[in-house]
């Protein structure tokens, strides 16, 4: 568990930021130049901590989710239920308070982890375990000011990760746990992967900021998740 901290930043959009996608349920709010955020590792209890974590943030801030100007959650890949919990979640505060949504890639936002982590990484290859002996895949650019994907995102088998260019790569993600499952070129290629890198809601904020100066927010009826895997929805046994 993180606790709550501030961190000074240049003044930019009031933006409230949440992610559920993994085993951590994270929540961030960029306010007047300062982020104020929590991150919890608790697996399967993210509808219990979600809007507890939210409400505290915006009361230690106090302001109110109507003068904010956007909201931003975690629109997969990543676990099924906890994708669901946080477009649920997100949309419902968007409704009430008629505010727009930013839906923000989860790989992307571990990209943009790693690079704060890591300042000297220049390519990250991001895993998460998709379950079924399968991984969400990703690799991104780490050498501009947000992380720029250098493949689409997908699902797949270990054995079937590949990296799009032969150099020094960073790899993070529960996903790693499978690596020696995957080509020895990429085993090669990946240093000392880090596991338990999770796409924390205060990461998502620089990605989510640009999307909203992009012209990329949507009204909350059009959100939807990313799983990746066609037909997700559907599998019961899966959410």
């Amino acid at each position: 568990m993180w606790p709550h901290f501030l961190l000074m930043v240049f003044p930019m959009s009031r933006i409230l930021a949440l992610d559920t996608s993994t085993d951590a349920c994270s929540v961030a709010l960029q306010l007047d130049g300062t982020i104020l955020q929590e991150t919890r590792v608790e697996p399967r209890r993210h509808t219990h901590l979600l809007l507890p974590m939210i409400e505290q943030l915006l009361a230690e801030a106090g302001v109110t989710l109507r003068s904010l100007d956007a909201i931003a959650f975690g629109r997969g890949p990543g676990s099924f239920a906890g994708i669901r919990i946080a477009t649920g979640a997100a949309q419902g505060l968007a409704l009430g308070s008629e505010l727009p949504l930013l839906p923000v890639s989860t790989l992307a936002a571990m990209a943009l982890e790693a690079k704060q982590r890591m300042p000297e990484a220049q390519q990250v290859a991001t895993a998460l375990d998709a379950r079924m002996d399968e991984i969400y895949w990703g690799a991104f650019d780490l050498t501009g000011v947000l992380p720029e994907a250098l493949m689409a995102e997908s699902v797949r088998a270990p054995e079937q990760a590949e990296l799009p260019a032969d150099s020094a790569w960073i790899g993070v993600g529960s996903g790693w746990r499978y690596r020696e499952q995957m080509p020895s070129k990429v085993q090669q290629l990946i240093q000392s992967p880090e596991f338990d890198l999770y796409p924390r809601a205060e990461a998502m904020l620089p990605l989510a900021q640009a999307l909203l100066d992009q012209g990329g927010a949507l009204d909350p009826a059009e959100a939807t998740p990313v799983y990746l895997r066609e037909g997700s929805w559907k599998k019961k046994d899966q959410q």
